[in-house]
């Protein structure tokens, strides 16, 4: 698990960024789609709206292992978080997290009898923050060719959890 501020510190990496793909297994293979954050705030846990019908529902019934990436090029930011699944009808939270942005991919509101929140509870991750300048990249670059013990410093790279 990760420090109240380390909580922080992944909130502020992903928190603009909003949509992370989610992976599953469908089978014995790994099957990606993007899901878009509801939540204003990180806790550990991380709350997407989805379908009971949807078939992530029933890849994470069969395989509550997930995992999460986030990543702004722009940003040099890249955020993969690791943890277990489960599905969430909970009255309270759905209107808590209700927004327009859901309410379009749900036109039969809040009781919609298909709807749910998909619950990530982070367990373990990694995120990478490389320094801006594309310029300075280029010459740690060029710096690790020439000395050949030496290695790229592209920035900030934390493992956590696990």
């Amino acid at each position: 698990m990760s420090s109240p501020e380390h909580k922080q510190k992944i909130w502020k990496m992903i928190k603009e960024i909003q949509v992370g793909m989610l992976v599953t297994l469908d089978g014995d293979m790994p099957r990606a789609r993007p899901m878009h954050l509801v939540q204003d705030e990180y806790d550990g846990t991380l709350w997407f709206f989805t379908r009971r019908s949807a078939e992530k529902v029933s890849e994470t019934n069969r395989d509550h292992d997930v995992c999460l990436s986030f990543s702004d090029q722009e940003e040099g930011v890249y955020v993969s978080l690791s943890g277990k699944a489960n599905l969430s009808v909970d009255r309270e939270l759905i209107e808590k997290y209700w927004n327009p942005f859901v309410a379009a991919w749900f036109p039969d509101g809040k009781d919609d009898p298909d709807l749910a929140l998909l619950e990530i509870k982070v367990t373990m991750g990694e995120h990478w923050k490389a320094k801006k300048s594309k310029v300075f990249q280029l010459y740690e670059f060029a710096k690790a060719n020439v000395k050949k013990d030496a290695t790229p410093n592209l920035g900030e790279n934390e493992k956590f959890g696990g």
